[in-house]
């Protein structure tokens, strides 16, 4: 083969792997982002006393519990297929993993929120509301990146970001009720 079929085969395997990203993305499910971002804003309200290094311990508790809960989703799910008879392979396993991702990836921004707090001047409570307040507009977020992408209107993507923001601020409230 020559050059410029080799050339040609690589742009051909790039060009399928560029369609294969683009199709998953376009079949992604942001439900686990809105549960994720929600699971998060409930660790932070739950986190309550805190040891000596409150910021680390929340970062870390924060991301471990949306690795527990997403690791508890992909088996879910593959208990689920093997229960339906569908044959448990390699690419379904990934593909369970990558669908489930988006409840780990809510957790990193409040976590990266606490994290950076101390460099705002925040202090533990400043840091738990920063925190909140991230996890929250999260959950919007995926709320609406989910609406968007089912191909919702202007309209259904205002209320599904409307119902998440209520669901979040509910959250917000158990915060102020439970800690005052």
């Amino acid at each position: 083969m020559g050059r410029r079929e080799e050339a040609a085969t690589h742009r051909t395997d790039r060009d399928t792997v560029r369609a294969r990203r683009a199709e998953r993305r376009a079949h992604m499910d942001y439900t686990g982002g809105v549960y994720g971002s929600m699971l998060a804003a409930s660790v932070i309200i739950g986190a309550g006393d805190l040891g000596s290094f409150p910021r680390a311990e929340l970062v870390l508790l924060l991301l471990l519990t949306g690795v527990v809960f997403w690791i508890a989703h992909v088996h879910a799910q593959l208990f689920g297929a093997r229960m339906a008879q569908r044959t448990l392979d390699r690419g379904t396993v990934l593909h369970v993993c990558r669908d489930e991702w988006p409840i780990v990836k809510a957790a990193v921004p409040p976590a990266a929120a606490v994290a950076v707090s101390p460099l705002l001047g925040l202090d533990v409570e400043g840091s738990l509301w920063l925190a909140l307040s991230v996890a929250v507009a999260g959950q919007v977020g995926w709320s609406v990146a989910a609406a968007q992408r089912a191909g919702a209107s202007r309209r259904l993507m205002a209320a599904s970001a409307s119902v998440n923001l209520l669901l979040g601020l509910l959250i917000v409230l158990f915060k102020i009720v439970l800690t005052h």
